[in-house]
């Protein structure tokens, strides 16, 4: 397979690329700022594509190799790979799902925990000397009890409510459909859910059904002592809204590991201590990336040895 080309959209895996490289012919897109050039020397060699949340195959990369047969992401979001696209013209995609999952989850649990408690605000009043010249830091806000809805209830999102379970919160939950198997409250809407609890976390695909799912009216039903965490994907969160809901103390506090357009992060959200940012680390441990590696190079040998896919979502 040394000769197959496999172009990775943008940095994103040291390990991946070096197991990339050991099997196939590897491009590095980030490597070639003359791309018209870079597609007239290589475009008929390029038999697989690799992306991940910042960087996929859209419809003009698509059109531009025509030897293209699969995609394969190294996430599990599928938001940057045009799909409709690569179900016309029969190329294959994959991504990483359950690998990433209880990390991801983790996190999630991580920033509930940490904007309730003040905990990053904690750290910089003692490093700052405040603790000896000012007395003890502000009361917060406890966790356990607290009633969480998750909007998407996947694996991430049941993972994150099985964890919640044990600081004993009530759990409701939105999605497409009802769960009729699970004990968790279903609400129909997303406002309704909002209206609800007293954390919503973030956990659904982004699609063009989900973007800005939380908007103005839903972040005003969650409220001034609510709290939004999102672990999904930056445009679930109408940004422009959140940012003004949170200066106003019309909602809260936030933690977010993702933003509308990454890496920017709105500045007016630096200054405020009951905000946590992130940047995109939901499944950045050493052993979650290097199994959704693994799981990328996985798919890709299978498909170029003509076996089923591990994880084929198109």
């Amino acid at each position: 397979m040394e000769s197959i080309g496999v172009l990775m959209a943008c940095p994103m895996s040291t390990y991946l690329e070096q197991e990339l490289s050991k099997r196939f012919k590897l491009f590095k897109f980030w490597n070639f700022p003359q791309k018209d050039a870079f597609f007239k020397e290589n475009a008929l060699s390029i038999r697989a594509v690799v992306g991940n949340a910042t960087a996929g195959a859209d419809s003009a990369l698509i059109d531009s190799l025509p030897s293209l047969e699969i995609v394969s992401s190294f996430s599990v979001g599928l938001d940057k790979i045009d799909l409709a696209k690569c179900k016309e013209k029969g190329i294959r995609v994959t991504n990483t799902p359950d690998v990433l999952t209880e990390d991801v989850a983790d996190l999630a649990i991580g920033l509930i925990l940490t904007t309730l408690r003040g905990i990053c605000a904690c750290d910089r009043y003692v490093r700052a000397g405040l603790w000896k010249t000012k007395g003890d830091f502000k009361l917060t806000t406890k966790f356990t009890g607290k009633t969480v809805g998750i909007i998407g209830l996947g694996r991430i999102g049941l993972a994150v409510a099985k964890r919640a379970e044990a600081f004993t919160c009530p759990i409701s939950y939105y999605s497409r459909t009802e769960k009729p198997d699970l004990k968790y409250k279903y609400y129909p809407s997303v406002l309704e859910l909002a209206s609800n609890c007293d954390i919503l976390v973030v956990a659904c695909p982004l699609t063009a059904e989900t973007r800005h799912i939380v908007n103005r009216e839903v972040i005003n039903a969650l409220g001034p002592k609510g709290l939004l965490i999102n672990i999904g994907r930056g445009p679930h969160v109408d940004e422009a809204e959140l940012v003004s809901a949170l200066v106003e103390g019309r909602l809260g506090g936030a933690g977010l590991d993702v933003y509308e357009n990454e890496p920017e992060v709105p500045e007016k959200l630096f200054a405020l201590d009951n905000v946590v940012l992130l940047p995109h680390v939901g499944s950045g441990t050493v052993e979650t990336r290097n199994a959704m590696a693994d799981l990328v190079v996985g798919n890709l040998e299978a498909h170029f040895l003509k076996k089923p896919l591990l994880t084929p979502v198109v």
